[in-house]
């Protein structure tokens, strides 16, 4: 028994504030509904994220959540918006496009079906470390693997309690909190884990309750997103830099990369319920 699942997350559009769930379908493409929705800069036609923080940091001051729940192989539902004046307004408003846009300073289209070879840029922090160093790159949405998806890679994010635990501990002038990090699954870890207990995840299965299995397949590298304000935490540049500092792993054809939770790809379907067991398949 590795813990148990102390939380789920959905982000119904990519890079805004999402929403905690008590349980939730998983399918071969992640949590149902999950980046089912992004914005498109109607200028460049790239996909809006925050990774590029000088154009799209904002999109964390919103929050969106499913007006009902998402169901399998059913079209998506309407997203409610919470924008940052307090306001909302829903995905099938006819001015959802002009209110997404005046609040960001750019025009936008909310989609939930990717352009054709979508892509998004990526702002690299001047932090040691990190690839491209002070750089902003165009990265392909997603691997390839999973067409039709507003994912920049695998299709679910596991992050443990022991690690941001770990993290605090290294640096405890930062705050470690799990939404920094934006995971899916938040896995309590049994009372004796310390540590980055996920690297001992990689190339392993994992079970989540009777149904869900997981493989894991590659460490998460984290960005300039862990850094920006999002709810109530601030702005923190020292984030990235601490887990730069106390953790990075090999990654093929960068070297030693800053790296804070796992990625995973979906072996089993099936229902994961928050208070799931967790283990070793």
């Amino acid at each position: 028994m590795l813990g148990s699942v102390a939380a789920l997350w959905r982000y119904p559009v990519k890079s805004m504030l999402g929403e905690e769930l008590e349980s939730v379908d998983v399918t071969e493409r992640g949590f149902v509904g999950d980046r089912g929705y992004a914005l498109v800069d109607v200028f460049t036609g790239k996909v809006a994220s925050a990774k590029h923080p000088r154009k799209w940091a904002r999109l964390l001051e919103c929050r969106a959540a499913y007006i009902e729940p998402p169901r399998r192989l059913e079209r998506l539902p309407p997203v409610r918006i919470w924008l940052p004046d307090g306001s909302q307004i829903d995905s099938s408003h006819t001015d959802i496009n002009q209110a997404l846009s005046s609040t960001l300073g750019r025009d936008v289209i909310l989609m939930s079906t990717p352009p054709p070879d979508a892509s998004y840029e990526e702002e690299w922090p001047d932090i040691e470390g990190m690839p491209y160093r002070g750089m902003i790159t165009e990265q392909e949405l997603g691997d390839g693997t999973m067409p039709g998806l507003f994912f920049d890679g695998a299709v679910v994010h596991l992050l443990a309690t022991a690690t941001l635990n770990q993290l605090q501990e290294l640096a405890p002038e930062g705050r470690f909190a799990a939404q920094r990090f934006r995971p899916n699954i938040v896995v309590a870890g049994a009372s004796e884990a310390q540590g980055f207990t996920e690297d001992a995840w990689l190339d392993r299965v994992l079970a989540l309750g009777d149904e869900v299995r997981l493989e894991i397949i590659a460490p998460c590298i984290r960005c300039v997103m862990t850094t920006l304000a999002q709810g109530d935490l601030p702005a923190d540049p020292g984030i990235l830099r601490a887990v730069a500092r106390h953790h990075r792993v090999g990654f093929p054809g960068y070297g030693a990369l800053p790296a804070v939770g796992v990625y995973a790809s979906v072996v089993q379907e099936g229902i994961v319920r928050r208070g799931d067991v967790v283990r070793f398949v």
